[in-house]
């Protein structure tokens, strides 16, 4: 099909982006890497009166280090993201997330950024950044706010930003030192988490010091399973330990049947991904 028409802007600043979006209220979309909206535009799902093109703003591309942070622009592309040394440094599991994402050709165009403002259950990064404590940095009318992961994402596809607001940066703490993997299940024929575990870990004389373990698609938003990391804290990185840990996955979780899998199922999933998620990363 053809998308519906629309105005089309393509701002050159964070500002004169905001200044677009809030101009055309509630209608406007904003396009990034496009590998999420155009495909909803071709089939008219979206009817936007205006697209705000932000593939034209510097300040949004790019990896770079701000004391004890890590910044990543939300135009930055999956493939930048996946390659940038600072990232497989001091965030391994961002990292080895993004390289499950879809396929070379969606990794070439998709943004960080983007898949984070789309916050699709099933989708690989929210998860990760939740684990990873990141912080989005909003720009809109009002000037700009610092939302945690924990509260930016909000419901099914639904985040804190508000109609005239554009998620500009990600910023997270460099876990360095940290091993780290990322395990999901899903069809072959597609990239979607059907279930998903993002598991960051470190280790101290063979036992895990410290957890931090995030699920997909396991609810509405990315969920951490905090029975798991307080249950890995002091144990020995042994199969045994770590498959006692993961029987807390499901706890918080409120997983759903589609056509790709029952609750019942995802719940199996999420409980035996995050054994193999944790023990790969502990390297047991």
């Amino acid at each position: 099909m053809i998308p519906a028409q629309f105005e089309y802007v393509a701002p050159s600043t964070v500002d004169e982006a905001v200044a677009a979006l809030a101009a055309a209220g509630e209608d406007a979309k904003v396009l990034g890497g496009g590998q999420s909206l155009l495909p909803v535009l071709r089939m008219r799902m979206a009817d936007p009166s205006t697209i705000v093109d932000v593939g034209r703003i510097p300040e949004m591309r790019g990896v770079r280090e701000d004391g004890d942070k890590l910044v990543v622009g939300a135009m930055t592309t999956h493939h930048e993201v996946q390659r940038d040394p600072l990232i497989q440094q001091h965030a391994e599991l961002i990292t080895l997330a993004t390289r499950t994402v879809a396929d070379p050709q969606v990794r070439h165009r998709g943004t960080f950024g983007g898949s984070l403002a789309h916050a699709d259950p099933a989708g690989d990064l929210p998860a990760p950044a939740l684990a990873l404590d990141a912080e989005m940095v909003i720009a809109g009318p009002s000037g700009r706010r610092t939302v945690p992961a924990s509260e930016f994402f909000v419901d099914y596809f639904t985040t804190a930003l508000e109609p005239s607001d554009l998620l500009v940066e990600v910023r997270m703490p460099k876990w360095t030192g940290w091993n780290a993997h990322y395990e999901k299940f899903n069809r072959v024929a597609q990239a979607w988490s059907i279930v998903g575990v993002a598991a960051a870990v470190r280790v101290s004389g063979g036992a895990i010091a410290e957890a931090r373990i995030a699920l997909t698609n396991m609810g509405a938003t990315p969920i951490r399973a905090r029975g798991v990391e307080q249950a890995l804290v002091g144990q020995q990185a042994t199969a045994d330990a770590v498959r006692a840990a993961a029987r807390h996955a499901t706890e918080g979780t409120s997983a759903t049947g589609d056509s790709s899998a029952d609750a019942d199922y995802r719940e199996h999933l999420a409980e035996v991904l995050t054994g193999r998620a944790v023990l790969a990363a502990a390297g047991g």
